[in-house]
This record gives structure tokens, sequence and C-alpha cells, in this order.
């Protein structure tokens, strides 16, 4: 059986999609750390689209194989996680063990400065539904007790 956490490993972005205050669709990207259960994202609430988690707590993660690596561009990997998100204060004690797991993921960077700014919040992004596709016909929800594993799709594609 597949896990979600062998499939993130070398993806050290995600696509997030958010709904704004307009009821449009917004698309942006963060770096992102998972856990093995939770994604996690730390950005400015100045951003359109912590803007938007705060308004309406839910986003999509993307995660797409980059385009250089096949030469079929119908058959890129990709994984789309519709999740439920909550803001981690960082009083909580995960806060701390979470940004510990940012910084070894992201050695260097800007990551140590950004965590002195103030507008700068984690977020947890809880997977409730998903999907993988890995080509033609090899089409995945995402579940298991954790939503963390692929199940093959049967028939209809298992949306909620």
């Amino acid at each position: 059986m597949k896990y979600l956490n062998e499939l993130l490993a070398p993806f050290q972005s995600t696509v997030l999609g958010t709904l704004g205050s307009n009821g449009y669709p917004f698309s942006s990207y963060a770096p992102f750390y998972y856990d093995g259960e939770v994604v996690y994202v730390f950005i400015s609430d100045i951003a359109t689209h912590a803007k938007n988690m705060q308004v309406t707590p839910k986003a999509s993660a993307f995660f797409i194989e980059d385009e250089s690596v096949t030469e079929n561009i119908f058959r890129r990997k990709r994984i789309s996680l519709q999740c439920d998100v909550i803001r981690i204060a960082r009083e909580e004690e995960r806060f701390d063990t979470i940004m510990k797991a940012f910084q070894t993921r992201f050695k260097g960077g800007t990551l140590p400065m950004l965590m002195g700014m103030a507008d700068f919040n984690l977020y947890a992004l809880t997977p409730i539904y998903g999907e993988a596709t890995f080509g033609f016909g090899e089409a995945y929800n995402i579940g298991g007790e954790k939503m963390n594993q692929l199940v093959p799709r049967i028939g209809d594609s298992g949306h909620k």
C-alpha cells in the first residue's frame, strides 16, 4: 500500500487553492511540511491565501510532477487534497515541533527570519478527501484512517 508521505517527499511546495470573499477561487503556492497526516504551511497573513483561509477555513493542496520529468504532459503525477484548515497559535506546543521540522526540511534560507515576523503564521491543512493520478488509468482516492493512504478507485470518483 502506498502512503502519502512517500509520494509527497520529493515536493517542496504545494499549490494552494482557496476561496476568496468574492466567491472566486484563488491559487498560489507555499512551502510545506507533511507529518504523515497534516500538511503545514507557514505563510504571511498579508498573503491572499492566508486571508481566504481565515474567512473560509478550507483549502486544496495540489502537488504536481515537474513538466520536465515526463515526455507526455498528460501523464504528470499529481495529488490533490481537499482540506479543513486551522491556524496553529505560536503558544501551542505543536507550533515549535512543526517549526523545527520546517527548519530541518528547509535548511538555510529565510525561514529563521520569517519566524521572527509577527504576520507569519502556521496553518494546518487536514485532508478530508483527495485523489492521486499517476498516468492514464492509474487513479486513486486518498483514504485510510488517517487520510494518508492510496485506495484504488472503482467506478465513480468518490468525491464528497
